[in-house]
């Protein structure tokens, strides 16, 4: 077996557990609202997670391709192999060091930045297709405000609606509708996360001359698709604490309007093809209810420091990424 190989099969397995870490990473984003109402039970939910993100992440492939094309074009890009595996070896650490502190940081943008600077180090700023990477990061930024409009004006309508009613026998009811609008967030989530290491796969086997172009084959599907479901099984309480309980005082009304909100964003976006921050769109939907509800009852300390790491995870990945480029090629064969 040839080096070239061996090193497309450590990234393969790479990509696999940055794909079970952004599962236990982010599967408290899907289900923090349903668990801190107890709409559903922490181990129910995170097993209906688990499914719906199976589900989710075998249903799409467009926003893999994205990745796999539109930040650097994967049949022209020197040392191919070496950026794909600094670019997911730096977004891990970064993903491991904010779920370690609870921080719900976006997978998203760790691996996006850490590949373009990769290829940065690798072969300078030429080799970054800047048009693809543009409208990538346009998606990445507008998705929050689309969402904390969206969720704004979706809790003023069900306030609306429900103004009259009791308010407990209303939330017992949105108890059981929560039930149903988080295993849609769950699999909304599964349609664009998942989808981001297939595209590494994809770009992997390119690179490897393994594959002549970006479709996804069904087995990197496959395989990204259970590798995220089995990290979603493993639970992120760390985030789900911060998620479900520090940025505002959540109740069922809210969940559902904040689920809905948070999956219509995400499946949106998919439907673009265009990879988004799931942390971002579900923080952001939360926020919109809860400064429909009451804007006092937002933790706005919170949410800044969840902004200032959004923020900072672009240039720190791209930073992280470049850095282990040189160091993995002090190592010959790589």
């Amino acid at each position: 077996m040839d080096s070239l190989l061996l090193i497309v099969i450590l990234i393969v397995i790479f990509a696999l557990v940055f794909d079970f870490i952004n599962g236990f990473h982010d599967t408290a984003n899907t289900i923090a609202t349903s668990v801190s109402t107890k709409a559903l039970r922490p181990k129910r939910a995170i097993a209906l997670a688990a499914t719906m993100n199976f589900l989710g992440a075998l249903t799409f492939t467009g926003v893999a391709q994205t990745i796999t094309s539109d930040i650097a074009n994967p049949f022209d890009l020197e040392n191919g192999t070496t950026v794909i595996l600094a670019a997911l070896i730096a977004a891990i650490i970064w993903n491991l060091i904010t779920w370690y502190f609870g921080i719900p940081s976006s997978s998203s943008h760790a691996i996006i930045g850490a590949i373009v600077g990769s290829v940065i180090a690798s072969s300078g700023f030429g080799f970054v297709e800047y048009k693809g990477l543009i409208s990538i990061l346009e998606g990445l930024f507008s998705s929050p405000i689309i969402a904390l409009i969206i969720g704004y004006v979706m809790y003023t309508i069900i306030k609306f609606i429900f103004k009259n009613r009791n308010l407990a026998k209303t939330n017992k009811q949105f108890r059981r509708v929560q039930i149903i609008t988080a295993a849609v967030q769950s699999y909304a989530h599964g349609t664009n996360d998942a989808q981001k290491s297939m595209g590494i796969i994809t770009m992997a086997l390119i690179v490897g001359g393994l594959h002549t172009t970006t479709e996804i084959p069904f087995w990197v599907q496959f395989s990204c698709a259970s590798a995220m479901a089995l990290g979603t099984s493993v639970g992120g309480w760390r985030i789900i604490k911060t998620v479900g309980g520090k940025i505002m005082k959540i109740r069922p009304v809210n969940g559902v309007a904040a689920d809905l909100t948070g999956a219509t964003t995400i499946i949106g976006a998919t439907l673009l093809h265009l990879p988004v921050s799931t942390t971002h769109v579900i923080s952001s939907s939360i926020m919109g209810v809860g400064a429909a509800h009451r804007v006092k009852g937002v933790n706005w300390g919170t949410a800044q420091r969840m902004m200032i790491t959004w923020v900072i995870t672009l240039p720190i990945t791209a930073l992280l990424g470049s850095l282990i480029f040189y160091v993995l090629q002090l190592f010959p064969g790589l």
